[in-house]
């Protein structure tokens, strides 16, 4: 019987997991294949062919196919972007992400947000804006893509609210963050040129880098102690039992509230850069 009742709650589990974590391109959920073969079969060809990106807002190739990506509006939310990598990587699990010269799809994302503040009409200050990689039990793609969008106003609130007991290393929040505990570290600075995410979490936290597909990670901007830049960055393992299926990207807001209730001051728009 007890066997049977953990089946029971995987079964619904599971259920819950494809209505409520669908990706935001839901139109094209039943392909799997769907973000690669745009970015494969259309954006790069354009740009290669006619300088011209399109469906995708931007194609940079300047490290070449196997370290470029290319930024495409998402078709769910008004300011949601996806960047996604030109060359086949799956997701979050992949070795590829932490070769010793692996490209930084992280800072790549974070220097992308200006599409997000072009689609909000605004310039954002950098706690407003977030990135996020999903595990595998909270995609239907095939291919890594990073979200960048504004946050949800609630966990921008805890973050402020708990940044000062965020260190230089992995730790347990002291509370949930948006109705999920999470593991959280700081990084300093404008950009992440110096901090790639995904060997963060798989040098740092044991037993991830084992089961890194089971793993989410958010990054979200952070002014700390003296106005100082930075990065909150967390992280999460999925737990079917317990309905957890480790998709950051519900920390986000693909209509950024933020946007309309917040007005961008020109130190914060400078100093996120």
């Amino acid at each position: 019987m007890k066997a049977a009742s953990i089946a029971l709650c995987l079964a619904a589990a599971a259920t819950v997991a494809a209505g409520l974590f669908l990706p935001s391109i839901a139109a094209r959920a039943f392909d799997p294949n769907a973000l690669w073969n745009i970015v494969h079969d259309r954006c790069v060809p354009n740009q290669l062919q006619r300088s011209d990106p399109k469906p995708c807002v931007e194609v940079d190739l300047k490290n070449g196919v196997e370290r470029g990506y290319a930024v495409l509006k998402d078709i769910r939310g008004t300011t949601q972007h996806l960047l996604i990598p030109t060359q086949r990587i799956a997701g979050i699990e992949s070795a590829a992400l932490l070769a010793p010269d692996a490209e930084n799809y992280f800072a790549d994302a974070w220097n992308a947000r200006g599409f997000v503040e072009k689609a909000a009409g605004q310039a954002l200050p950098i706690d407003t804006l977030g990135l996020a990689v999903n595990s595998v039990r909270a995609r239907t793609q095939n291919q890594l893509h990073i979200h960048i969008d504004c946050i949800r106003p609630d966990v921008r609130a805890t973050l402020i609210k708990l940044r000062a007991g965020i260190g230089a290393s992995w730790a347990p929040l002291a509370e949930p963050v948006g109705g999920y505990g999470y593991w959280a570290m700081r990084v300093m600075g404008p950009a992440l040129a110096g901090a790639n995410p995904f060997k963060l979490l798989a040098e740092r936290v044991p037993g991830a880098r084992a089961d890194m597909k089971l793993r989410t990670l958010v990054v979200a901007g952070m002014r700390f102690e003296g106005g100082a830049p930075g990065f909150v960055i967390l992280e999460d393992r999925a737990d079917l039992l317990h309905f957890d299926f480790a998709a950051g990207a519900r920390l986000q807001d693909h209509d950024c509230a933020l946007a309309r209730g917040l007005r961008a001051k020109p130190a914060d728009a400078a100093g996120a850069r």
